[in-house]
């Protein structure tokens, strides 16, 4: 009976430690947003996009909330598939916000039967910097900037 005592002491200690060795931080949180957004993109699904945008976003280039929702919904119309790829992600945490910072190369495919079928016909490479709060529970991007790499200044 001791022994069963101790046994299940030990296992009790054990699962409390490595439940505490697993805690989900705040940057797996944001990264999970952006998993979240790269699958809903995949999908062509601009409403499980907007799931992750907050309704205050703004950014540099004078988009806001339905202007954004706007430039998901003409790229989904304009590439019947979309493919997104993102090495890696460079995340900082302050508090309630954060920045993230990544490469994604986009691919769209438009319709036909030419080499688009094999092909992409839309590619590139982009530079985003995206920046996020945490609004409950819930982190949403509350602005982003975006650059095609390779491509001459503006």
């Amino acid at each position: 009976m001791v022994k069963r005592t101790i046994i299940l002491l030990v296992l009790s200690a054990l699962s409390t430690s490595f439940a505490a060795c697993n805690k989900e931080t705040e940057e797996d949180r944001v990264r999970k947003v952006i998993a979240g957004m790269q699958k809903a993109v995949e999908e062509k699904q601009v409403t499980a996009v907007l799931e992750h945008v907050s309704r205050s976003y703004q950014d540099p280039q004078g988009n806001n909330y339905d202007g954004i929702k706007g430039i998901f919904a003409f790229y989904f119309l304009r590439h019947r598939a979309v493919s997104v790829s993102i090495p890696s992600l460079d995340i900082t945490v302050t508090n309630d916000m954060a920045r993230v910072v990544f490469q994604a190369i986009l691919a769209g495919r438009e319709g036909g039967e030419s080499a688009g079928a094999i092909l992409p016909d839309a590619l590139g490479v982009y530079q985003f910097n995206v920046v996020l709060r945490k609004e409950g529970d819930a982190w949403k991007v509350l602005s982003a900037t975006w650059d095609r790499l390779g491509d001459a200044p503006r």
